[in-house]
């Protein structure tokens, strides 16, 4: 019998069988942990309890030497880039944490600089108190990242909001891309056997259409590519469109309102500000606004804030009347 690659079906089973066990291991522990010390505590340590259980699964298969329930299921085995040596525990111990610690530190980071931006006004003495009552894993580096935070002017931290939705944005796609690369290589079903280099043979006992499986596959990976191109193609659309009714909003915002204008709608106002309207705004179902207001709600939500109607915020019609 001779040893292959491993084929993209074998490498989804064995990861499903993987996940199904580390579940059975996560509930098993938060029960216990919710038993001994409370639901307050687990709510407080379940992300890390989660982590911790992983850790423990891959501990005792793959950074022991042994392979995991998932891979003896489809009875597959690691190896390293040359594909002809066991990875050394050094490669194997980076794989566990690049596979459990860093998405859950990335995750815990990102959450917090966004937590961090949207407060505006901080009481030191009561976050110090919230800090030593909540005591969690995260603690010291979210005292660090509030003291960061607060270095920062209100224009720094509006700037530095897009950063992080961007970042989060970019960490969706670029798992999106590598599953539809796996999907057409065939190599890598997560991201960090990809990043160590981790890959898997598989004992060939009898003559199955590979080809034809790894074919059908690449056909999916090709399409995955291609709606996610169209679906970063529509929200840049988006963005441009946002962009666009920024800078008309920018343009007009300060022009004084014509005398017509403010005579024929000085008993109508606004149902957004509640105020009479000023620069008056249509939407394509007819609503009228203040130019302001309904960009501003355009950010958020494309639709009349009456009728509901979807709409782009470029269809916007300024109203403006000249003597």
């Amino acid at each position: 019998m001779s040893l292959v690659p491993a084929n993209q079906p074998q490498l989804i089973r064995s990861s499903q069988k993987d996940e199904f066990y580390q579940t059975s291991l996560r509930n098993n522990t938060n029960d216990a942990f919710q038993t001994l010390a409370g639901s307050r505590r687990w709510l407080q340590w379940r992300k890390e309890l989660e982590v911790l259980s992983d850790l423990a699964y891959y501990s005792l298969t793959t950074l022991s030497g042994y392979q995991t329930l998932g891979e003896e299921y489809v009875n597959i085995i690691q190896v390293d880039p040359t594909r002809r040596r066991i990875p050394s525990q050094t490669r194997r111990l980076a794989l566990i944490l690049l596979h459990t610690f860093v998405p859950y530190f990335l995750d815990k980071l990102l959450v917090c600089i966004e937590h961090e931006l949207e407060v505006e006004d901080w009481d030191s003495q009561n976050a110090q108190r919230d800090t030593v009552l909540t005591w969690s894993p995260m603690s010291y580096i979210k005292a660090w990242i509030q003291r960061a935070v607060r270095m920062l002017n209100s224009q720094q931290r509006k700037s530095l909001k897009p950063v992080v939705i961007a970042v989060q944005q970019g960490i969706t796609i670029l798992h999106r891309v590598h599953v539809a690369l796996f999907y057409i290589s065939g190599a890598f079903y997560h991201l960090a056997k990809r990043t160590s280099g981790i890959s898997y043979l598989r004992v060939q006992r009898m003559a199955v259409d590979d080809k034809g499986i790894r074919t059908s596959y690449r056909l999916l990976g090709c399409v995955s590519l291609l709606q996610l191109a169209i679906t970063l193609a529509l929200q840049f659309n988006s963005l441009r469109q946002r962009q666009r009714a920024r800078h008309e909003w920018t343009r007009h915002r300060n022009l004084p309102s014509s005398p017509q204008e403010t005579s024929s709608s000085r008993s109508s106002r606004c149902i957004l500000c509640l105020e009479e309207r000023r620069h008056s705004t249509t939407t394509p179902c007819g609503h009228l606004f203040c130019w302001e207001c309904i960009t501003e709600w355009c950010n958020t939500k494309s639709e009349c804030p009456l009728c509901r109607e979807k709409f782009q915020p470029h269809r916007l019609v300024f109203l403006r009347r000249y003597r």
